[in-house]
């Protein structure tokens, strides 16, 4: 067996952005994993490393030379392959190909069972590893993706890279293995922190590479992170339980902007704590890269963190220069807000005219007309009183008015949170400005509805109506392209709509159409309304599948046609909760019902004549009157379980009926009869689900 050492391969670069940093080094250890499989070369644990000027992978155990390989496959008879004149047919090329051989190089001998046969034979000896790992690391430096990143060149080079390459180390125990990528070539040094340990540093071998790097000033992800959070744990506790918010993405970016991590507290002056913390908090997180501190009581206060990559004596310098910076930011901050509370919320509707929502949709103004129809007739389908049916209208009308505010232009992600100070700001009543502040949630799965019934009512209005535009305009979402989010918007809506059982989605759509329509839009109404009820049907098929409701309990609910959440969800939970607490009934009462409608013929009517009726079909209609009611009364009350109760007590009739009856009876008469009372069996299921979809039979 070949000896086995240890290969590092460190690319170092100038400091690289650190989302695609994060996509780099998911890619690089597998890039050169698959290179070692493929090349046949033994290794054990891959481990990729970065920072933000090295992606390094380093590989346990590899081979020093591939196994020589010997390889010997049997193939078919030799007079299969051969013909009489010992020319290879087509089944010797076929078999002689599948192992890189011409036909002609199969060898003929008998096997044990004394019969010739041709066999594949392949000899390939062992070759080392060095000219492998030189090939594979190369092709793996040119094979990284930077995603949404366009890779640069430098000097005379044409190869790429995200930012240029510095350095390259590349060793196979204590051997330098030889990688030449954009006139950089390889060696066995590393580079230090540019502060703490600058220039080259060198690397024995793999084995010792972290703790170089560490002396260095480097320490790689796991280390970095630890630092932070233990920095930051000491700050929450020598405030007294307060909090420090670090939102994940920024936090991992962070990560991947420091070498040596160490966490620092700055201050900004009181008088910004007076500003809307959010836009407070959205300046200090997305632009510097701060974490804001909240104090034991939940309330933003004036001290901030800050990550600093350099040596501890020049901290005085760093948070004086962060908090610096911090307060022309805020400064900024501040006064957008301040000019924008110089004019009520209601003065910046018209100014909406000039913000395009869509080509074909017209402008967000027109947007907003449309959501002061819909959002209103969600309150009153809910049972609102006229109080709420308002505020609703008005809420529309001011949700979008912040998009052209100074503090939304300059802080994109504070639409609606704006809105909603504005609109106090301006005296419209805390419903309304909760609503405006609330009406993009939720904004993904998981997310915070809006709190109260008129944030719901506009939420639900502004997705709606983004959902029909576009199927009206026949560009709904494609599988690979949903930039308006349709898809999301269209979940958030059922997720509101479980909590408004009463509001009909069927009617809001229609409503949603209607705006359109009457602001001359083009399109065929009853197309368009089909198309955006199946699309609900189908996310609600999918949501139904999360909550484990089986594919024919779903198929059964669907083909009703509702499309209302909470009632969808209801029904197919109850049939499911159904068919688990007694199978064989269920399995039974769906096999007579898809026979039931197999035989039925739905132009004969339901109308029966009871007088040339027998038993089994006098007992079979009256369980179908008696299900009609029960069934009738449980759907009124919402009470999917009762239904599918008054269904089970069919099937003892249903069973007796096509025991005891022969349905197609040579009397014209009596056959349309019973195909009639067929029919009646049928109908009681109509309002509840398609039961024959259950069938196995089906």
């Amino acid at each position: 067996m070949a000896e086995t050492l240890d290969f590092l391969l460190e690319v170092g670069t100038e400091e690289m952005p650190s989302a695609p940093l994060i996509h780099a080094i998911k890619q690089f250890g597998q890039l050169v994993g698959k290179g070692l499989d493929e090349a046949g070369l033994a290794h054990g644990e891959v481990s990729a490393m970065s920072t933000p000027r090295r992606l390094t992978v380093i590989v346990k155990d590899v081979a020093t030379a591939t196994e020589e390989v010997h390889e010997v496959k049997r193939g078919p008879a030799a007079n299969i392959a051969f013909d009489a004149d010992g020319n290879p047919t087509k089944a010797a090329a076929g078999f002689a190909r599948k192992f890189g051989l011409a036909a002609t190089d199969l060898v003929r001998r008998q096997d044990a069972d004394g019969r010739e046969y041709v066999f594949a034979e392949k000899n390939v000896p062992s070759q080392p590893a060095l000219p492998i790992l030189t090939k594979l690391s190369e092709d793996s430096i040119a094979s990284l993706e930077w995603p949404n990143y366009r890779s640069q060149r430098w000097g005379s080079e044409h190869q790429t890279f995200v930012r240029p390459i510095r350095w390259i180390c590349a060793l196979l125990g204590e051997t330098v293995v030889p990688v030449k990528y954009a006139d950089v070539t390889s060696g066995h040094v590393t580079r230090g922190h540019r502060v703490l340990g600058p220039g080259e540093h060198l690397v024995k071998d793999p084995a010792s590479y972290v703790e170089t790097c560490r002396k260095a000033g480097v320490l790689f992800e796991d280390e970095r992170r630890k630092v932070i959070l233990d920095g930051i744990k000491r700050v929450e506790q020598e405030r007294g339980g307060a909090h420090v918010d670090t939102p994940k993405r920024i936090f991992d970016e962070v990560v991947n902007l420091t070498e040596y991590p160490s966490v620092l507290v700055g201050k900004f002056d009181e008088e910004f704590l007076k500003v809307p913390n959010e836009i407070i908090c959205d300046s200090m997180l997305s632009n510097q890269r701060y974490f804001p501190i909240y104090d034991a009581d939940g309330n933003l206060t004036r001290e901030f963190v800050v990550v600093s990559n350099t040596a501890r004596r020049n901290d005085e310098r760093v948070i004086d220069g962060n908090e610096r910076v911090v307060r022309a930011r805020l400064d900024d901050a501040k006064f957008f807000y301040e000019e924008d509370l110089k004019k009520p919320l209601a003065d910046y509707v018209e100014k909406l005219k000039d913000v395009v929502f869509q080509e074909k949709l017209g402008t967000v103004y027109q947007k907003t007309l449309r959501m002061e129809k819909i959002a209103p007739e969600v309150a009153r389908e809910d049972g609102q009183d006229e109080r709420v049916v308002k505020m609703a209208e008005r809420a529309a009308h001011l949700a979008k008015a912040d998009l052209v505010t100074q503090a939304v232009v300059e802080f994109t992600s504070q639409q609606g949170v704006m809105g909603g100070y504005y609109a106090k700001a301006s005296g419209e009543p805390d419903e309304v400005a909760e609503a405006i502040r609330d009406h993009y949630r939720p904004r993904f799965a998981g997310d915070d509805m809006p709190a109260g019934v008129v944030g719901k009512c506009v939420a639900i209005a502004d997705k709606l109506d983004t959902v029909c535009g576009l199927f009206a305009i026949d560009e709904p979402p494609t599988g690979s392209s949903d930039p308006f989010a349709v898809r999301r918007s269209a979940i958030g809506i059922i997720s509101m709509l479980r909590t408004m059982p009463q509001v009909s989605l069927k009617k809001l759509i229609s409503v949603a159409l209607d705006a359109y329509a009457e602001q001359g839009l083009e399109f065929d109404k009853a197309t368009v309304q089909h198309e955006v009820e199946k699309f609900f049907a189908g996310r609600l098929n999918t949501i139904a599948r999360d909550e484990k409701i089986s594919p024919d309990t779903i198929e059964a609910v669907s083909s009703v046609g509702v499309i209302d959440p909470e009632e969808f969800l209801e029904r197919a939970h109850a049939l499911e909760n159904a068919r688990k607490n007694e199978p064989e009934l269920f399995d039974d009462l769906a096999t007579a019902y898809a026979r039931a409608a197999h035989l039925g013929d739905k132009s004969l009517g339901t109308d029966v004549d009871e007088s040339i009726m027998g038993d089994a079909e006098k007992s079979l209609l009256a369980a179908c009157r008696k299900g009609d009611e029960s069934v009738e009364e449980a759907l009124s009350k919402r009470d999917y379980d009762g239904a599918c109760k008054a269904l089970a007590e069919l099937r003892e009739p249903i069973d007796r009926f096509f025991d005891d009856v022969l349905v197609m009876d040579e009397d014209t008469v009596v056959r349309e009869n019973r195909l009639r009372l067929l029919n009646r069996f049928a109908a009681v299921f109509n309002g509840v689900a398609n039961i024959g979809a259950l069938s196995k039979k089906k």
